[in-house]
């Protein structure tokens, strides 16, 4: 476990619809790419060097800068065996870590019973933005779900009863027919949700909030900075969740997606910034990651659903590099011939940060065991 001097905090960033990994970081030698991407392939010209093959999104420059400080570890070809390419079962087995069969509890969820076994803070974990994330449901579980901190700090108990409802029904609308009524139900009476209670709590954090940094006008800056602004008040969240729609490029990639890692990858440069400003970063890590990759080639105007992706480790404490292989383009070693294969279970990863990062036993929390990265400094 890497040793920091405050109790370690886990930030999970979802890009959700298929992040493009080979035009975030791009195979730019490699002729297969150039010949695959004839509309959306970014030239030598435009890219930015990352190492002698590899190269950066131009569009991602805040990413790469974090990169050349040693803060960015690139998990390269992230996947799992017998991908089927649907958002849908592909983001639950993300959340649940199980490929295999349907099952009630996210892998986020049982680690916030974890840290917190007696649900004795509301706020162990906190998700911003539209509903739930099945990743931190487990049932008695307390988790609080914030779709704008500002009005939630100074809602009457009827307008934070009434936003907590709503969390819940889009959560109740998103997996009742995978998991079906009974469950959802199941979930529903039994969770810890109070919403009240965490009103309570972080209805003064914006107040305590004071920042030199100027977060950009779009949503996943603000959901960071709201990330930020809570772990600054330390009411003790350990883990935060948040997500960036959008990145189901089947058409009009070439606008939408650089709009999209411009986005993103400002926000999370603004956000380390923040807590370095405050000397709180060292103890806070993120992971971001997204249901596949897209297909090698395009379709003309963007690419369709894929298999193997990629995913980031970001923080003062990780030892940057590139982990794992980038999948080969070659035709003989392409998922179901068109997409980028896999070479890191995803649960690795989260066996990593669990047990090097968090300090806990991964094996129940993901469903079994599997070999670890080494991407933090002692």
């Amino acid at each position: 476990m890497a040793t920091i001097s405050a109790p370690p905090v886990l930030v999970v960033v979802q890009l959700s619809g298929g992040n493009d990994f080979m035009n975030t970081v791009i195979p730019i030698t490699n002729g297969i790419y150039h010949d695959s991407r004839p509309t959306l392939g970014v030239s030598e010209n435009e890219a930015l060097p990352l190492n002698g093959d590899l190269a950066w999104n131009p569009v991602a420059a805040p990413l790469k800068e974090m990169y050349d400080k040693g803060n960015v570890a690139i998990v390269q070809g992230i996947g799992y065996e017998n991908h089927n390419r649907s958002h849908f079962r592909g983001m639950d087995i993300w959340h649940t870590c199980e490929p295999d069969k349907i099952v009630t509890e996210g892998w986020l969820g049982k680690t916030i019973r974890e840290l917190d076994p007696d649900g004795e803070n509301v706020v162990t974990g906190v998700s911003f933005g539209k509903g739930l994330p099945r990743a931190m449901v487990s049932p008695g579980v307390p988790v609080t779900s914030v779709s704008d901190l500002d009005a939630f700090g100074v809602m009457s108990n009827i307008a934070a009863q009434e936003q907590r409802d709503k969390a819940l029904q889009v959560f109740e609308r998103m997996y009742t027919p995978a998991i079906g009524a009974g469950m959802v139900s199941d979930y529903l009476a039994h969770t810890g949700t109070n919403a009240l209670t965490s009103a309570g709590i972080l209805g003064a954090v914006p107040g305590k909030y004071s920042s030199t940094v100027e977060y950009a006008n779009n949503s996943i800056a603000k959901s960071l900075r709201d990330v930020a602004r809570v772990h600054l008040a330390g009411v003790g969240t350990r883990i935060f969740y948040t997500q960036h729609g959008g990145y189901d490029t089947h058409a009009t990639q070439l606008a939408n997606h650089p709009r999209l890692l411009s986005e993103v990858t400002g926000a999370i440069m603004d956000f380390f910034q923040d807590l370095k400003d405050h000397n709180a970063s060292e103890e806070v890590v993120m992971l971001v990651f997204t249901e596949f990759g897209r297909r090698i080639k395009d379709n003309g105007s963007g690419t369709d659903h894929g298999s193997g992706g990629g995913a980031f480790l970001i923080g003062d404490r990780v030892r940057g590099g590139l982990y794992g292989q980038y999948p080969s383009l070659e035709f003989d070693q392409l998922a179901n011939g068109e997409d980028l294969g896999f070479n890191v279970d995803f649960r690795s990863v989260y066996t990593t940060l669990l047990e090097q990062w968090m300090g806990l036993d991964a094996v129940p929390l993901v469903n079994g065991k599997y070999d670890q990265l080494n991407p933090f400094l002692n």
